[in-house]
């Protein structure tokens, strides 16, 4: 090809064409009614890789597991699009639009951020795609602008702030506590948190005063000034909604500082990854908030079997957030066993108030906003000669059933959403 005729072909587009067949070939393939595409959107980096690692991890066992018997239906071979979200919600939308229109993909599983979430949830049911968010958890994701197509296999931010709230109504009269201090991550899952869980404490320890709110962006790295300004003010205890990376180093940081042996931490986030990644460190004692621990559920045969093939796969135990992304493949191939289709629409029907098989047991989803009855665990880190990191004694399990948001409510939310 002659000099001129490339710069004319560069210059006028056509030079791209290669490009456009390989993506028209690969939309081809996606579409291929004899394969399922499935999407993926988990940050692989940013603040949520952590927890997105994991996920990702899980949903590749799930995958390949069902695969070895011919797919969903045992006809229909799962094909995953794995994308990066860096958790951004506008990478997040864009990425599903392009898993949409391009690839194909009949569900999305995913994300981090419960902004994310929110964010691609009307894409999805415009489009009448699946969407099981299995590691965000704001309660906005069902609560309001409601989409039939979204299914919550984890416990939201309303059912892990009443866990909480419970718990810390009995320490806070035992102990005499009078006022407290929040510190939450500045996006939509720590919004949701603090703010439920603020609200559920006037309401089950009215007694209790919250002295002041503490807003770390997301992705913060220096808490520094967070800790020397809460120890200032010496509340009776502190209750903190930070979660994966910023979690990690908000964790050592305090540690540093004597933080948590000066003032109560209970009922935190501190996830399974976090007692593994921390497990020299992470201070013992403290009353830990977890999703989905695996060591919870060790005498339900599907989580025994998880633990153990996620281990040989990965060398390595799972975390809360490799637990629920799990269940998560499961739910989606349990409504597609019961609508003996692969078709979105009909899936989404025949999940609507299912009871499904998951590593946590039998669970079902409840009508008005398709949330698992999934429960929240809270207890004491401790060492275990069992693992090599610290897992939760003196566990308390609270059911779903017990802890998520009155029907009448979630009524009343949507009706103001419509004024």
């Amino acid at each position: 090809m002659s000099m001129k005729r490339r710069e004319f072909l560069e210059l006028t587009g056509i030079a791209s064409i290669g490009s456009l067949l390989t993506s028209t070939k690969g939309a081809e393939a996606a579409s291929d009614p004899r394969t399922y595409s499935l999407g993926v959107e988990l940050p692989s980096t940013g603040a949520g890789a952590l927890y997105g690692g994991d996920g990702i991890a899980a949903i590749k066992l799930a995958a390949d597991e069902i695969n070895s018997s011919g797919g969903f239906l045992g006809r229909y071979p799962i094909k995953l699009s794995i994308r990066d979200t860096h958790t951004r919600p506008s990478v997040a939308v864009r990425e599903a639009r392009d898993l949409i229109l391009r690839e194909k993909v009949r569900c999305i599983l995913g994300t981090y951020s419960s902004a994310s979430a929110v964010a691609i949830k009307p894409i999805c049911e415009e489009h009448k795609v699946l969407h099981i968010p299995a590691i965000s958890n704001s309660e906005n994701i069902t609560k309001i602008h409601f989409s039939p197509y979204t299914y919550q296999v984890g416990p939201n931010s309303y059912m892990q702030a009443k866990a909480v709230v419970l718990g810390i109504a009995k320490l806070a009269k035992k102990k005499g506590w009078k006022n407290y201090i929040t510190i939450a991550s500045d996006y939509e899952w720590g919004r949701s948190t603090q703010s439920n869980t603020v609200a559920l404490l006037k309401q089950f320890a009215p007694q209790l005063k919250l002295k002041k709110e503490y807003w770390p962006k997301l992705g913060e790295t220096q808490f520094t000034s967070y800790i020397t300004a809460i120890m200032a003010q010496k509340p009776d205890f502190v209750i903190g909604s930070i979660a994966s990376k910023d979690n990690v180093n908000w964790l050592k940081q305090a540690k540093a500082y004597g933080f948590f042996k000066k003032i109560p931490y209970p009922g935190s986030l501190i996830s399974v990854s976090e007692l593994i990644t921390q497990a020299k460190t992470i201070t013992r004692g403290l009353i830990g908030l977890s999703r989905a621990p695996f060591f919870a559920h060790l005498n339900v045969p599907m989580m025994v079997n998880f633990v153990k093939n996620f281990r040989a796969k990965y060398n390595r135990y799972p975390s809360d957030w490799a637990v629920m992304s799990y269940d998560s493949v499961y739910a989606l191939k349990q409504g597609i066993d019961k609508a003996h289709s692969i078709n979105s629409s009909k899936v989404k029907d025949t999940l609507k108030s299912a009871i499904i098989s998951t590593t946590r047991g039998k669970l079902f989803f409840r009508c008005i906003d398709n949330q698992l009855s999934c429960s929240s665990y809270l207890g004491v880190i401790a060492d275990d000669s069992r693992y090599p990191f610290p897992i939760y004694h003196d566990l308390v399990e609270v059911k779903g059933p017990e802890s998520w948001r009155p029907e009448e409510e979630i009524v009343e939310a949507r009706a103001k959403e419509k004024r």
